[in-house]
């Protein structure tokens, strides 16, 4: 079972009693402050920005037709979110277009079997070098290569920043299985950026430069 959920504050309640009530015009209010979080949400399962875009806007229609159904008993983002993940996933099903469980040809047990490499180099990206095209570029395929649900803890927890707990409840599984994807997917993302035989972090691994970064 997830971990229950954060309460709604007290500004999007008075918010949300407001939209329904009628006062229409308080939703973007309401929602502003979610669109990046709904949109990289939708991005981490569709892996593109054009699906994700229009699964954003789909979220946003379908969560203020079922606002007033909203129970306050979870914040007001992670019941968005939630929609957000449930309708991109909608999407990929009905798209045909990728196998949701993995873009890998090998099988991954939620127990976790991933080994990462030894990389006796690895280190911290240095900062400004995050500003450089070759980087942005590697870090898009480094995404790309990671499975949908590994790809979606990543992203709310290391990019969105939610707790655990509430990555469980969006997702719908437990805090230990985040834990497991979470420890996954960063291993992943540093196998595929560590430095190269040349040391240079922009290099990264020829494996992953196959990889198809997201559009």
């Amino acid at each position: 079972m997830a971990a229950s959920s954060v309460p709604t504050n007290d500004r999007e309640a008075e918010l949300i009693r407001r939209v329904s009530r009628g006062e229409h015009e308080a939703f973007y209010e309401l929602v502003r402050p979610c669109e990046r979080a709904i949109y990289f949400a939708a991005m981490g399962v569709l892996g593109n920005s054009a699906d994700a875009e229009e699964v954003a806007q789909e979220t946003i229609l379908k969560a203020f037709k079922a606002l007033p159904n909203f129970r306050f008993q979870a914040k007001f983002s992670t019941w968005i979110i939630h929609i957000a993940i449930n309708e991109a996933r909608a999407k990929l099903r009905k798209d045909h277009r990728h196998l949701y469980e993995s873009i890998h040809p090998e099988q991954e047990r939620e127990e976790g079997d991933y080994r990462p490499r030894d990389f006796a180099d690895w280190r911290d990206i240095p900062s400004e070098e995050l500003q450089r095209k070759e980087l942005r570029e590697a870090l898009k395929r480094a995404m790309a290569s990671l499975t949908p649900k590994n790809r979606e803890v990543l992203i709310l927890r290391d990019v969105q920043h939610l707790s655990i707990a509430e990555t469980a409840t969006i997702l719908g599984i437990t805090e230990a299985s985040v834990k497991t994807r979470l420890l996954r997917a960063r291993l992943r993302m540093r196998d595929a950026l560590a430095p190269g035989i040349d040391g240079s972090w922009t290099t990264g691994s020829d494996e992953y430069k196959k990889v198809r970064p997201w559009s």
